[in-house]
């Protein structure tokens, strides 16, 4: 018999042809430099009696960085930045969930980069739930939230002639996700 947790429960993975990580920082202090990281996988257990209860696991790739600037995009990958080499993934692990899924809600969890962790809270908007023209159902996400690159030793810089930096430290991410509903075979074969 399924208990009445196990049947609230649905899993929902990231469908990465439809899912990306965008970033926004200062660059001289002057102007805003955008970027995006596209290898973005991962997992939803959604409850749905308890969204609180949900768990969520999303892995980024970093080596799919992109500001548009083949030069600037291979110093991110560098040791004065992200460091492939021996950290190529980035992971968030969401931790607990406040407010409606179905509108506006915080999810809080913890975000590893270079195998450092910090607990961030990300404000998300539930853009719906379709079916796709293949029958499967979908569930679109958007979340934006700020951390500090420093906390995450992220330090490399450089300081201006006339007084500040090269590189901000406040990060600014806007994320968007499309989720597919993994069907279990009891309701596949129904």
């Amino acid at each position: 018999m399924t208990s009445p947790t196990t049947a609230n429960r649905t899993t929902w993975t990231v469908d990465s042809a439809h899912a990306e990580v965008g970033f926004a920082i200062k660059h001289l202090m002057i102007s805003t430099v955008r970027g995006r990281f596209a290898g973005v996988t991962g997992t939803v257990e959604l409850d749905e009696a308890n969204p609180a209860d949900s768990k969520v696991n999303v892995e980024i790739d970093v080596r799919s960085i992109d500001t548009r600037q083949e030069q600037r995009d291979n110093h991110l990958r560098s040791p004065d930045f992200f460091d492939v080499e021996k950290f190529p993934t980035m992971h968030f692990a969401g931790k607990r969930i406040e407010g409606d899924t179905t509108g506006k809600f915080h999810l809080i969890g913890d975000l590893t980069i270079r195998g450092i962790s910090h607990e961030i809270t990300l404000d998300v908007t539930s853009e719906g739930r379709v079916r796709d023209p293949w029958g499967n159902d979908r569930a679109g996400f958007s979340a934006s939230g700020k951390i500090s690159r420093h906390a995450f030793g992220l330090t490399w810089n450089q300081v201006l002639e006339a007084g500040g930096v090269t590189v901000g430290d406040e990060v600014r991410l806007s994320i968007d996700v499309e989720l597919v509903h993994q069907k279990t075979q009891a309701s596949v074969a129904a």
